[in-house]
């Protein structure tokens, strides 16, 4: 009794959840930190390697902006611009470059019409309102002990994973472009491909990380809800 009242089982998947995250993002901070000192022996810094490839690829027309934070680096198609973090910017190491050429990776994406990052902007007011509802319902529905009405939450947080999930594909297709561009247009070369490969593997991580902890939240919830079914 006193082991069932007192501890849920299904705190273990928040627990490791919250791991996985903070193991990812700890990862990605250290891992650009590292190649962040390591500069390109060209001189050239990360808005101009972008400028570069996008002009490369036809995309003359996409801005490059600075915005304040580190690695709060994003393409927004919407608005036609690449925005680099001060942490990016101005930099001329190879850690900034292969964020810049990743930001890349996904307006070339936007070109040529890549389908997941279709599928992925297409859900976005889908998951926007999922998001919204899904744990206010999930918690009413425990508390008025309507079981299928907890249920519909845990479904509607189910659609933050399949957003999870289509995200994690668009992210390294968008790294593995920055890769094969920087060395064809021979931006980064030898150990410097290296250094801005391993600070694109290490941001991948926080996508698999977010993947597993949205999974284990979704279950959880599923887990919660059938409880008070039975």
């Amino acid at each position: 009794m006193f082991y069932g009242y007192y501890f849920d089982p299904t705190y273990v998947l928040v627990i490791l959840a919250f791991i996985f995250t903070m193991f990812a993002s700890f990862g990605v901070k250290s891992t650009f930190r590292k190649y962040d000192e390591v500069h390109n022996s060209r001189g050239i810094t990360a808005a101009e390697a972008a400028r570069r490839i996008l002009d490369a690829n036809g995309l003359q027309n996409i801005r490059i902006e600075r915005v304040a934070g580190e690695l709060t680096d994003h393409y927004s198609p919407k608005e036609n611009v690449i925005r680099l973090s001060d942490s990016t910017f101005n930099s001329t190491s190879v850690a900034a470059i292969g964020v810049a050429a990743h930001e890349c990776g996904h307006a070339v994406q936007h070109q040529v019409g890549y389908v997941p990052i279709k599928i992925r902007n297409g859900i976005v007011p889908i998951v926007n309102i999922s998001n919204a509802l899904s744990m206010p319902l999930f918690i009413i529905g425990l508390i008025i002990g309507i079981t299928p009405l907890a249920f519909a939450g845990a479904i509607l947080f189910g659609m933050v994973f399949l957003f999870q999930l289509v995200t994690l594909p668009t992210e390294t297709n968008a790294s593995r472009r920055a890769m094969r561009t920087l060395e064809e247009m021979d931006l980064l070369a030898g150990d410097e491909l290296k250094g801005a490969r391993k600070t694109l593997t290490a941001a991948a991580m926080t996508y698999v990380a977010a993947v597993a902890s949205t999974a284990m939240q979704f279950l959880r919830l599923l887990l919660i809800a059938n409880r008070r079914r039975d």
